[in-house]
């Protein structure tokens, strides 16, 4: 039986103790302060993070990883045994980070096979198909039927999220179609969602307890869902949503998890957001 590995990029905001019971690897994206550049995940932490980002007068950026460091990750996978690797990566749309992985892929064409599969999604949205993607690898799915898979997934998720403020994502030219006074508006809550691989206007809500209730209406709309993801940038008030997803009978898992530079960078901080598939 092939021995197929799952790799991903730092955008999916896979919590590390999942990727490491399911072997999942992650090849880091970039996060940039001014002059100051740190790996995603390696060299800040999404705490570490976050701190900064409250406390930067500048915008950060984010860069997508280089080929070369999908290659190294292909090249370990083969080293480590895999006979096959596919990758999940973040949306095409939204990152070159699909590029690189091609690229590379590419590069080691003779020495092991890889696949990409473009999530058309970002954070967990991305992450839930690593994972299940990988625990079909590791139940001895072909190389073939988990690019199969892992396309029909990424068009079966959902992702929506509120934020405190516009300015990230503005700035950061990652919203569609946005207008400033849409956020400047006292006590309103943007909601957004995952439109064809681009983040959009969902709507707007005049609480936080409301837009949370918004974005887990819009979970229960999607469908049955069985398993469900929130991820957060330092919100202190999470723990309100996440009492509330426990409320959806469909859903037996529920993970909640750090959201890390390369997404929380366009948000800000207080972004929340769920992620699901739908069954």
């Amino acid at each position: 039986m092939a021995t197929i590995r799952v790799i991903t990029d730092s955008a999916a905001d896979l919590p590390q103790e999942i990727a490491n019971r399911l072997k999942i690897d992650i090849v880091p994206l970039s996060v940039r302060f001014g002059d100051q550049e740190f790996v995603d995940g390696k060299d800040l932490t999404p705490a570490e993070f976050w701190v900064k980002c409250k406390a930067s007068a500048e915008l950060p950026e984010t860069a997508a990883p280089s080929p070369g460091a999908f290659q190294e990750a292909y090249l370990k996978a083969k080293a480590e045994g895999a006979d096959g690797v596919v990758v999940v990566a973040l949306s095409s749309d939204l990152s070159a980070t699909h590029q690189s992985a091609t690229l590379a892929a590419q590069a080691v064409a003779d020495q092991i096979p890889v696949k990409i599969v473009d999530s058309r999604a970002v954070t967990m949205a991305e992450g839930m198909i690593a994972i299940d993607l990988a625990e079909r690898a590791a139940a001895g799915a072909s190389l073939e039927d988990l690019v199969a898979r892992g396309t029909e997934l990424a068009g079966k998720v959902g992702v929506c999220g509120t934020i405190d403020t516009l300015e990230h994502l503005i700035k950061g030219g990652r919203l569609k179609g946005a207008k400033a006074i849409f956020g400047s508006m006292l006590s309103i809550k943007p909601l957004l969602e995952l439109q064809g691989g681009l983040v959009a206007e969902a709507g707007r809500a005049r609480t936080r307890t409301k837009a949370f209730a918004a974005l887990v209406a819009s979970a229960k709309a999607a469908g049955p869902i069985d398993r469900i993801a929130v991820t957060h940038g330092a919100a202190a008030d999470v723990d309100v949503i996440i009492t509330m997803l426990k409320e959806i009978p469909s859903v037996h898992e529920l993970i909640v998890g750090d959201m890390g530079p390369t997404v929380g960078t366009h948000g800000g901080p207080g972004i929340v957001g769920l992620a699901w598939i739908r069954s």
